[in-house]
């Protein structure tokens, strides 16, 4: 067994799992300085006019206020994706939030974005841009404040203060964990309010997240919508509400209570997405897979079913710092 897997055992496991998540970004950033800035492995991929060191990128929600690109990208990360950043600073839902399913290699989140705000966050990207690590592809996840009562508004402030900052910026419209925001998705809704990102980031990227929750019709209005709109690309996809065919006892389960399943569960229903995007767009748009990729197989058979780049999180979580060039070593 791995020295990582012992320590997330025996001493990750008797903590609370948003403790651990902090005090693992928190040791990132403090390491940064001294992780050494080796050449990142894998096969340089050419996307949305981005050169990308490889195709695997941290997925937003590890790293949401932008504290530690740094060490993310000199662990072999090709991007890192910050956020979700709203325009507005807020405290997300109330503690306990975070919860682990280790039998499933899951996590279950209702973090509600918590998050510094966009102007913070700028801030830190400024500094980012002008330091160690500037070569860094850099995504900018940006998302509706719980408070924000015009989200067209709301969206359009983050994309103009963090626009600069991005090197690519996805719209979120798929958390279950904001009320109201997975409505944004109908395309009534979604139309004007990426209409007016792309007004605020210009030439820049951009890209729609969705859940792994749309029925078909849905990925195929939202998968239309993209190409109508001129988007470069669609992140495919969020966590999922649904809980069918854990192998975590019910009763964990249970006390884990509402909110977004991520982790090796959302491999099979992520799959079906990209395949549908993928079969409805041709080769339009760059499609960044994400959900339940936990290993350098799984990434490869994503690339291979479509994707252009693939996205983790809970896999790097019960991985640990090696596991990205482990994967992309095996892929």
């Amino acid at each position: 067994m791995r020295p990582y897997d012992l320590l997330f055992r025996h001493v990750a496991t008797r903590m609370p799992a948003e403790l651990t998540h902090c005090v693992g970004v928190s040791a990132l950033r403090a390491a940064a300085p001294l992780l050494p800035d080796r050449p990142r492995p894998g096969t340089p991929v050419e996307a949305m006019g981005l050169r990308f060191a490889n195709p695997l990128g941290v997925a937003a929600g590890y790293d949401k206020d932008a504290e530690g690109v740094r060490a993310l990208a000199r662990l072999g990360f090709g991007a890192v994706e910050v956020g979700t950043v709203t325009a507005r600073p807020q405290p997300g839902n109330p503690r306990p939030r975070l919860f682990r399913l280790p039998a499933d290699r899951a996590l279950v989140n209702r973090m509600g974005f918590n998050n510094a705000g966009a102007d913070v966050v700028a801030a830190r990207l400024a500094a980012v841009r002008s330091g160690p690590g500037a070569g860094t592809v850099l995504g900018v996840n940006i998302g509706k404040s719980k408070a924000a009562t015009d989200a067209v508004a709301d969206y359009r402030y983050s994309a103009r203060v963090l626009g600069p900052y991005a090197d690519y910026v996805v719209v979120n419209v798929s958390s279950p964990n904001t009320p109201g925001l997975r409505e944004l998705q109908g395309v009534d809704a979604l139309e004007p309010l990426l209409a007016a990102v792309r007004e605020e980031v210009g030439a820049t990227p951009l890209l729609v997240k969705i859940t792994a929750d749309l029925d078909d019709d849905g990925v195929d209005a939202v998968a239309d919508l993209a190409v109508a709109q001129g988007l470069d690309g669609i992140v495919a996809t969020n966590t999922t509400i649904a809980r069918e065919g854990l192998a975590s006892p019910a009763d964990v389960v249970a006390a884990a209570g509402s909110g977004g399943l991520s982790g090796a569960p959302l491999a099979g229903p992520a799959r079906a997405v990209l395949a549908r995007l993928r079969a409805r767009v041709g080769d339009a748009l760059t499609l960044v897979s994400v959900g339940g990729i936990d290993t350098g197989a799984e990434a490869r058979a994503r690339l291979d079913a479509g994707a252009t780049l693939v996205q983790a999180y809970t896999g790097f979580v019960y991985g640990g710092p090696a596991w990205p060039r482990r994967v992309l070593a095996s892929m």
